[in-house]
């Protein structure tokens, strides 16, 4: 087989070659073959057909065309994996094929178009975490618990806890035979205070709320907590973890941000695509979750499903550069993600979704677990 390659913008490449009549040929048989279990002749049982008279049944074009399907599907992989003397094509894309000499005898001629994931010079993001991290202020490394915070929270369990109901109301029948009712007076409205010193001291409680008694019973009923003191350590605990995770996040978005911002790199179109069919695959699901049909949605937005994919194209262009920066990474500094942990992911995410491809699943857990070890290695910077 003999190829060409030549590079297109936008980090796509056009594989140009042929492939020699004599092993096109061999593919003829087995194409006829193929076509053949489908054709139903009187006198024959399906499959049985001799090929003397599928020859007589099927158009020449279309045996052509299922060899010339069989042979690219044989040999493509063997073409971007340099096997055929040309040089190995990282393809992110489906090929797009155009055959270009078809005929009996003679060399298969085809063109093959496919998106490569692009070249991409790195910044140096050891400093630029480095830099980021250094720059993080003491005031956003604090992670102290203030009695208020753990009031707040307190008070919206509470609240979520609370039963709904109506406002009550007060009923006059006049003499004329109507009804008019009206709220109790703000005096009847508002409870006492709660003996709890630390909860009075958060402001804009519900009036209308009959919230629970904050006590051992309620608080054991919210999970395997002992008493109060017990709860109150633990959700002081699970406040410092959130801010934590909270600074961390913050602190990866700006180390990451900066080293998209000063790479360089050709992004191919297809991946922005595929990024900006997950957002809609998530917003489509998400709707229908509510009970809403999307159509219904667009219609109420007063927008199509190609504006939101424009609305969308800065986010989609983001994740895609996200994906190919954390990839280059990780190529670089030869990180991989644990065995262990993969194999441990996997079996959670197969347990969760009975349908799940194990391959994918596998793929999408060293992908995952390889981009956190990507951020944990910035961090030590």
């Amino acid at each position: 087989m003999k190829t060409t390659i030549k590079k297109l913008p936008k980090s796509e490449v056009e594989i140009e070659g042929e492939l020699s009549a004599e092993a096109f040929e061999l593919y003829f048989d087995k194409a006829l073959n193929k076509i053949g279990a489908e054709v139903e002749v009187d006198g024959f049982r399906k499959g049985k057909v001799p090929q003397n008279i599928l020859l007589s049944k099927i158009p020449e074009i279309r045996i052509l065309e299922e060899m010339a399907e069989m042979a690219l599907g044989e040999h493509y992989p063997k073409i971007i994996a340099g096997e055929t003397g040309s040089e190995k094509i990282d393809a992110v894309s489906r090929p797009e094929i155009s055959i270009t000499k078809l005929a009996r005898n003679n060399p298969l001629g085809f063109k093959i178009k496919t998106a490569v994931l692009p070249e991409i010079k790195l910044p140096e993001y050891k400093k630029i975490a480095e830099k980021v991290i250094s720059g993080t202020s003491e005031k956003e490394k604090d992670f102290t618990v203030t009695e208020k915070e753990v009031a707040d929270t307190i008070l919206d369990i509470r609240k979520s806890r609370a039963p709904k109901k109506p406002m009550a109301e007060h009923t006059h029948t006049h003499e004329d035979g109507t009804v008019h009712t009206e709220p109790h007076s703000e005096e009847e409205n508002t409870k006492e205070p709660h003996p709890d010193p630390l909860l009075n001291k958060v402001e804009g409680v519900d009036k209308e709320t009959e919230l629970p008694e904050w006590n051992d019973e309620f608080v054991r009923s919210l999970g395997p907590f002992e008493n109060i003191a017990d709860f109150t350590e633990k959700l002081k605990a699970n406040i410092k973890l959130e801010k934590e995770n909270g600074l961390k996040e913050k602190t990866r978005l700006k180390i990451i941000e900066k080293i998209i911002e000063d790479s360089k790199m050709e992004l191919p179109d297809i991946l922005v695509e595929v990024e900006l069919d997950k957002i809609m695959y998530r917003m489509e699901s998400d709707i229908s979750q509510m009970g809403l049909k999307f159509d219904d949605y667009l219609t109420h937005i007063k927008k199509t499903v190609e504006d939101l994919r424009k609305d969308f194209r800065a986010d989609a262009e983001k994740k895609a550069k996200l994906g190919l920066v954390l990839n280059e990474i990780s190529k670089t500094e030869n990180i991989k993600a644990d065995s262990e942990q993969v194999d441990k992911e996997v079996a959670m995410i197969l347990e969760h979704y009975k349908d799940a491809d194990p391959e994918r699943a596998r793929l999408h857990a060293e992908n995952v677990l390889t981009n956190e070890a990507v951020f944990q290695f910035l961090e030590k910077q």
